[in-house]
């Protein structure tokens, strides 16, 4: 009986560590298209990190919100998703000591952080948290 219980704690372990280790395309594409922006900083004047999955309700909520900050304030902000249920994104996590996701982190053009905001987060109050630091 002990060794059954044993052997199911291990294959579901085991379920679980391989699920954890294997990253969806998507999460490759957005690590990929994260180094070319960190490459084309330039003028930038706020950071704007997700921290969040792609297989989070809420944060899948965020994309678009990322999606259109990038387009429209292209130049000023540039906008970093990592996916912190994977191996690739797992050490922002830490970095950055998040509690849920999603989390954002704001940083100035320094890479000073000025501003955290835990959870789902309309785009009119994300705004507002890019002006504080000259955003038009």
């Amino acid at each position: 009986m002990m060794k059954k219980v044993f052997f199911v704690l291990c294959i579901g372990l085991l379920a679980l560590m391989l699920q954890a280790a294997g990253g969806s395309d998507e999460t490759q594409k957005n690590s990929n298209t994260q180094k070319k922006e960190e490459k084309n900083a330039g003028d930038i004047k706020v950071t704007f990190i997700e921290l969040g999955s792609v297989r989070c309700i809420p944060c899948k909520k965020m994309q678009p919100i990322m999606e259109q900050i990038k387009k429209e304030y292209k130049g000023q902000v540039q906008v970093i998703f990592y996916d912190v249920w994977t191996s690739e994104g797992k050490p922002y996590a830490y970095k950055y000591k998040i509690r849920l996701i999603p989390t954002q982190v704001f940083l100035d053009k320094d890479g000073k952080e000025y501003y955290r905001h835990e959870g789902f987060f309309p785009k009119d109050e994300l705004v507002k948290v890019l002006k504080q630091k000259g955003v038009k």
